[in-house]
């Protein structure tokens, strides 16, 4: 089931075109990693679909609401991580979360329930009475991530919710993040293309104001794969590198100590008969391994202008 549907959406600043029509769609129950260099409308995307910002042209449709036409109708159904969120310092976490709620209309009964429930899930208890200006960094994107989920949303949107973090709080983001996708549709804008590596299902890359791609993690390193193949060879009978040679798939290989490298013309068949081949030659492996791109090297091919 589609939960978000963009088509062609335009966006202008004055002369500057931040978005060339972009369209896609997202499924329900799908952690998305939103992804794209400094400028290439990102933030302003996520504005849109949350009705936040109206869209220069284009249709836009979140949890079955037409954004355009009713965007106070979306965000009962979504929630909302600003890149930088700002909260009442004087507050504390429950009295912010309290006061969340009250902006949704929950009664009190319900609201008290659900702060508790939230305050537990993202590691915030002990600090739920201290006030919010005392607050880490990474307690302070726990209590953002609390807020947006404060309605049940169908669609959660997080904008960079990691990247001010130091590795123990992303590490622990992440994990948050891992579970609520298991509820909700989890729209993640990131610069750490590390993170989106682990926790998303699917990406899309933009590009100057366009879609560049969309595919599962799974497609892209299947189409991004290198016909590359290393080996680290406990031992090797003699010449089984002119045997290897006289292969109808060998392209080339380079040797360094114990690791051979083997580059391929046809990737399926090398993968059928491969392991076959070594294995008849005799050959003691301590590795093999086909090259798979990480999906920074996957998100630089794309991006660059080569």
């Amino acid at each position: 089931m589609t939960v978000i549907r963009c088509d062609e959406v335009r966006k202008k600043y004055g002369r500057v075109v931040a978005l060339r029509g972009v369209s896609f769609e997202v499924r329900q129950n799908t952690c998305l990693g939103f992804l794209g260099p400094n400028g290439a409308g990102k933030t302003t995307t996520i504005k849109i679909l949350a009705g936040l910002a109206r869209p220069g042209g284009g249709q836009v449709e979140v949890a079955g609401v037409d954004v355009v036409k009713d965007p106070a109708g979306v965000r009962g159904h979504i929630g909302y991580l600003a890149q930088s969120p700002a909260f009442y310092n004087w507050m504390s976490g429950e009295e912010y979360l309290l006061f969340c709620a009250g902006l949704f209309k929950l009664p009190r009964r319900e609201a008290l329930q659900r702060t508790r429930e939230l305050l537990a899930q993202t590691g915030l208890e002990e600090a739920a009475r201290r006030k919010v200006g005392g607050y880490s960094g990474g307690m302070k994107q726990r209590l953002g991530i609390a807020q947006a989920l404060i309605n049940r949303p169908k669609v959660l949107f997080l904008d960079e919710p990691v990247s001010a973090l130091d590795p123990v709080g992303r590490h622990e983001l992440l994990e948050l993040i891992r579970e609520l996708k298991r509820d909700s549709t989890v729209f993640f804008s990131t610069h750490v293309l590390n993170d989106a590596d682990q926790i998303c299902d699917e990406v899309i890359i933009l590009k100057q104001g366009e879609v560049a791609l969309q595919a599962t993690v799974d497609e892209l390193r299947q189409r991004y794969t290198d016909p590359v193949f290393e080996l680290e060879l406990e031992s090797a009978p003699d010449g089984m590198l002119d045997r290897l040679q006289a292969l109808p798939y060998y392209q080339s290989h380079q040797s360094s100590g114990p690791v051979l490298t083997v580059v391929v013309k046809d990737l399926a068949q090398a993968k059928q008969q491969l392991p076959g081949f070594l294995w008849s030659e005799g050959a003691v492996l301590r590795r093999y391994q086909l090259q798979t791109p990480s999906l920074e090297q996957v998100f630089l091919r794309v991006v660059s202008k080569e």
